[in-house]
This record gives C-alpha cells, sequence and structure tokens, in this order.
C-alpha cells in the first residue's frame, strides 16, 4: 500500500498515533451512519426561466424545501463541463502528491495568510489537540498569479490554469443559485446578489485525506457549519461527506459530474432561520485517498448582515441582531479548535 506523508511532518510517514485519535465520545461511530437517508438531489435543468415568471418552477420550490429541510443538496445537470471538474480534480490531487519538502513551504498556522496549507483539530480534555486525518489548500479566487508563484514550478502553472477556468464557472454558478434562493424567499431575483456587494468574500478549500488505518477512531474534518454564505463542494469519487439531520448522521453520496450545495451561516441569518446551515463532517476510510474542492462565497468583513427586513413580521420576528462580518469572523477564529457556535452568539432573545 502506497505510504502517505503530511506536509508538516515530513520527517515521518504518516500513522495512527495518539495525535490524531478522538476521544470516545467525539468519535464518528460510523455504524450508526445510515445510507438509507440521503439529501435531496435536484436537477437544474428542470428550470425554465421566460424572464418575467420564476414562481412556478419546480427547482425553486425543490431547492426552497431542500434548504429548510436539510440546508445541503446536491445538483445535477448544472452547465459546467466535465472535463473543467475533471482537470481541476487532476491538479488538486497532483498538488497533495508533491514531495512533503514542497508542500511544506506552504505549510502555516497564521490565520492571516492569504494562501496557506495546514491542518484542523480539536481541543479536547486536559488542553491537548487531536488533529484531523487530512490536510488543506486554501487561497482566494483571484488573482490566481498570485497562488501560481507560491505553488512549485511543476504544479503552479497546472493548478492556476485548472483553478482560473474552474473559478469562472463557478462564479456564474453561485449567482444563478444566489438568484434562486432569494426567489424562494420570496424576494427580488438579485436581492442577496446585492447584500454581498461587488466585493464578495471568495475563498477555495482543497481537501485531502489519506487512507487510514482505522477510520472509527479520528475524523478527516470536525463536526462544523460552515460561516460564509454558500458552498460549493466537488466531491472526488469517493465517499466521506456526512450531514447530520433530525439528530442522525447521513451519508452524502458520490454521484458522478454532482456538485454538493450547502448553505452557510450567514444565510440561515439572513433567511431569518429559515433557511438552515447545519452541522456536517468528513469521515476517512481505510482503501483510498479522497480529494474534493470547496468553493466559499460569503460577505467582505465590512459587510452588515441581518434579517432581510421583507421577512420580518409579528409572526417571525428577527431572530438574530445585525452585525458587521468582521465581528462574526472575530467569533469564529475565537472558538477554533472547538465545535463552533458561531451565529449562535448572535441570537436575539425570544
Amino acid at each position: 500500500m502506497k505510504t502517505f506523508q503530511l506536509a508538516n511532518e515530513s520527517s515521518s510517514l504518516l500513522s495512527l498515533s495518539p495525535k490524531f485519535i478522538l476521544p470516545e465520545d467525539e468519535r464518528p461511530q460510523l455504524s450508526e451512519v445510515t445510507s438509507l437517508d440521503s439529501i435531496p438531489i435536484i436537477d437544474l435543468s428542470d428550470h425554465s426561466y421566460d424572464g418575467n415568471n420564476h414562481s412556478s418552477s419546480l427547482v425553486v420550490q425543490k431547492i426552497s424545501q431542500a434548504c429548510e429541510e436539510y440546508g445541503f443538496f446536491q445538483i445535477v445537470n448544472h452547465g459546467i463541463p466535465e472535463q473543467v471538474c475533471n482537470k481541476m480534480m487532476t491538479a488538486i490531487t497532483d498538488l497533495f502528491n508533491l514531495p512533503p519538502e514542497q508542500t511544506g513551504q506552504l505549510y502555516t498556522t497564521d490565520h492571516t495568510k492569504n494562501t496557506k496549507l495546514y491542518n484542523y483539530y480539536l481541543n479536547v480534555e486536559g488542553g491537548e489537540k487531536v488533529k484531523m486525518w487530512s490536510e488543506c489548500f486554501s487561497h482566494y479566487w483571484y488573482p490566481i498569479e498570485d497562488i501560481i508563484h507560491l505553488l512549485p514550478q511543476e504544479i503552479g502553472t497546472q493548478y492556476g490554469e485548472a483553478f482560473s477556468e474552474y473559478a469562472r464557472e463557478i462564479g456564474s454558478l453561485v449567482r444563478r443559485l444566489l438568484g434562486l434562493l432569494s426567489i424562494g424567499l420570496g424576494i427580488e431575483e438579485d436581492f442577496l446578489l446585492k447584500i454581498f456587494g461587488d466585493q464578495p468574500r471568495l475563498r477555495a478549500q482543497a481537501n485531502f485525506y489519506p487512507p487510514c488505518p482505522d477510520p472509527e477512531l479520528t475524523l478527516g474534518l470536525p463536526v462544523h457549519t460552515d460561516f460564509n454564505a454558500l458552498t460549493i463542494v466537488l466531491q472526488s469519487q469517493v465517499s466521506g461527506l456526512q450531514v447530520i439531520k433530525d439528530g442522525k448522521w447521513i451519508a452524502v453520496p458520490v454521484i458522478p459530474n454532482a456538485f454538493v450545495i450547502n448553505l452557510g451561516d450567514q444565510i440561515q441569518v439572513l433567511s431569518n432561520g429559515r433557511f438552515k446551515s447545519v452541522h456536517h463532517r468528513a469521515v476517512t476510510n481505510k482503501l483510498s485517498p479522497r480529494v474534493s474542492m470547496a468553493m466559499f462565497y460569503g460577505p467582505n468583513v465590512d459587510t452588515t448582515i441581518g434579517p432581510i427586513q421583507d421577512l420580518i413580521d409579528e409572526e417571525h420576528p428577527p431572530r438574530y441582531r445585525n452585525y458587521r462580518f468582521s465581528e462574526f469572523l472575530e467569533e469564529f477564529f475565537k472558538q477554533e479548535g472547538t465545535r463552533r457556535m458561531v451565529k449562535e452568539v448572535f441570537e436575539l432573545p425570544c
């Protein structure tokens, strides 16, 4: 079997040492995960647009229901060419296959760095930090030139070309999805897009999960909600993403040429709690490495976020106070290493 090394551990082969092993109450309990239920799968080609009337669209209804019940859904027939996605996944795989001496130059624990390779961790009793069985490469969408020059020469051009093409396609898809979400909330189609303005916060995160000797003892990514507005995830053909619904974990199946869409905390706040941002996690497996690409779309630090006025009335009083997104980010980083409950800090008393 192939051996793996993480970027910040170039001196040793990856092994399931105590620093990766979670306390019993934090372990994934994989035998209890159900695959009988799943997040909705929505065919975007069902959405007809005549320039005037979206309200009867079956897609809008399906997306709204998915956002209210799951906070997650998958989309197919989204219009992004399969070769663009395949090229992106190849570039990510090649990046994480580089020797750790090279990827180690990107490794940092400094959150202020725009381009970084890092690991997540969980604080446990006794002040210990348990590392997740993964590593992540994060950067802004633009300008891609700033990212390429930080990568080793043999991978930079390939990654840059793949990402530039991919980001353009995802940008168009995000705008389309925000329009559908707005219509589902009963507001103007461009309402959410206008809230995030001309300078939204655009980040990409490529994730790598090596095979794990005992997936019951660790996690790939800890339980969390996404703190931005909308996330678009491209998965390799190895499952690992799981979502919680009604107190139970459900596995998200891998569907060829599909995207997983999940709502972030800012959409839950803007929708006044109608649309959900739910907890999810990534688990590991014994047999195959897994990669994914998550594209995050959200407000910039100066944007004020709060429940949309048109969604507030006597029956639906505001559930959150208004805040600047910089405030939210400050609270987010303060809770690092925990099962973050950030939007809850901004809840108004009932």
